[in-house]
């Protein structure tokens, strides 16, 4: 399904980039020109998306041409070809931009989740992402995440419910909005509720919500909380976690770090397309 509903997307960035047609390419290869495209890493990284998406991509243009990419999750050293395929030259060509930008951006969140990961090994925490995704892009970059060894969070504002501080704000108190989220959520659904303050925290687990996000907490609040929730709540810490400090936040017990730079601010890896003759 994911993938019917990517083609739909690919189509569209496709169109964007080939507009009327590829000027280049087309007056210098003739239609029967065959080739084979690889995908060779410029630098260390995690793959992502070059196993399923980028495929998805080159088969968009032309469904005869013949794909192989390495799975998600593997490393890669600089050198490493990632990905290969074999089809006409020209659209070969037509493919090129949109399958590189989207595994350059793949890989990149792929490759710094799982330096966070790396990071916390030893603690239970698990790192897991937030709603700071590209538009469009959410299910991909998600994916990226996963590739990298990181855990998502919520895809969207239907899928749990996250009490968040303008909602506290507007409603007045986290007791009341417990209290209203509970008299109109399925109880199937679990509760969120972000805490600034130990007091905040206290009053979470007065309501006995299922999950509480420490925001922006320094390492000792943190800890507090831990030893202030004694297991009552899942506990989540947010906000200001870099791969300087990810390690002493995971130390301080929590059960997971969100960080939204995996996914708003992971930079690309180097990847470059090269041709070769079949």
């Amino acid at each position: 399904m994911l993938a019917a509903l990517l083609r739909e997307d690919i189509l569209r960035f496709l169109r964007e980039d080939i507009g009327g047609g590829d000027l280049t390419s087309e007056a210098i290869f003739a239609a029967g020109a065959t080739g084979r495209a690889e995908f060779v890493a410029k630098e260390p990284l995690v793959c992502a998306g070059l196993a399923w998406v980028a495929p998805l991509v080159f088969t968009t243009v032309n469904p005869g041409i013949c794909c192989q990419g390495l799975a998600d999750g593997v490393q890669a050293a600089q050198g490493d070809v990632l990905f290969q395929a074999e089809g006409p030259v020209v659209d070969l060509l037509r493919a090129e931009r949109v399958a590189l930008n989207l595994a350059q951006r793949l890989c990149g969140i792929a490759t710094l989740t799982a330096a966070f990961v790396s990071r916390v090994e030893g603690y239970k925490a698990r790192v897991t992402d937030t709603r700071k995704t590209t538009p469009g892009l959410r299910s991909l970059e998600k994916s990226a995440v996963r590739a990298g060894g990181g855990v998502n969070h919520r895809f969207n504002l239907a899928d749990g419910v996250l009490i968040k501080d303008n909602h506290i704000a507007a409603c007045g108190s986290i007791t009341e909005a417990v209290r209203r989220v509970r008299a109109r959520a399925p109880h199937t659904v679990k509760i969120e509720t972000e805490a600034e303050t130990l007091e905040q925290v206290r009053e979470c687990l007065d309501c006995g919500v299922d999950i509480i996000l420490l925001d922006n907490m320094d390492t000792g609040t943190l800890a507090a909380a831990v030893e202030t929730a004694a297991g009552r709540a899942i506990l989540e810490a947010s906000g200001g976690v870099t791969l300087e400090n990810v390690r002493e936040v995971a130390a301080t017990g929590v059960d997971f770090i969100s960080v939204g730079a995996l996914t708003h601010s992971a930079p690309a890896r180097d990847i470059s397309m090269v041709m070769r003759p079949l």
